[in-house]
């Protein structure tokens, strides 16, 4: 069984812990272990409170210059996988984005500690830019199962 839900958010402080409890209260009525909806919470936070910061901007196309100030989540559960995407409006991420693998100075760790703890918590994450449209950060991860779970996939 797959499920799905996307939330268009406004870039205010409050979002970000409606989209974390939103998640948090998905994956537990799904039947996802607490560890594993914790981390993707936490990666969600991190993800949301990114685009809050920066992502706003004046969107190109189709929105003929308006300033942009909301961004949207999107949670996708296929089977033992969730991929998570945050799409804001906004500049994007400096080329090449800050965070990536391996140990982190604390000079490094000032700018992209939040993409550096998505990285950590999940086990794939693609950041990119849409050129004119903002950024997306997506991660996935495997889920693992409580015995009474509604959604397992075995």
């Amino acid at each position: 069984m797959s499920i799905w839900w996307s939330l268009h958010l406004r870039r205010e402080a409050a979002s970000v812990p409606l989209a974390r409890r939103l998640l948090i209260g998905a994956m537990d009525t799904a039947g996802v272990d607490p560890d594993i909806s914790f981390d993707l919470s936490l990666a969600l936070t991190e993800a949301c409170a990114n685009a809050v910061e920066y992502g706003g901007g004046t969107a190109g196309g189709d929105r003929g210059g308006e300033v942009c100030d909301d961004y949207r989540v999107t949670a996708f559960i296929d089977g033992d996988t969730c991929r998570i995407e945050v799409i804001d409006s906004g500049p994007g991420f400096p080329s090449p984005h800050p965070a990536g693998p391996g140990p982190r100075t604390a000079l490094q760790a000032e700018g992209g500690r939040g993409l550096y703890l998505i990285e950590t918590l999940t086990d794939h994450v693609d950041i990119h830019n849409r050129p004119g449209r903002g950024a997306v950060v997506s991660f996935d991860k495997i889920l693992k199962w409580r015995e009474d779970a509604l959604l397992s996939a075995s």
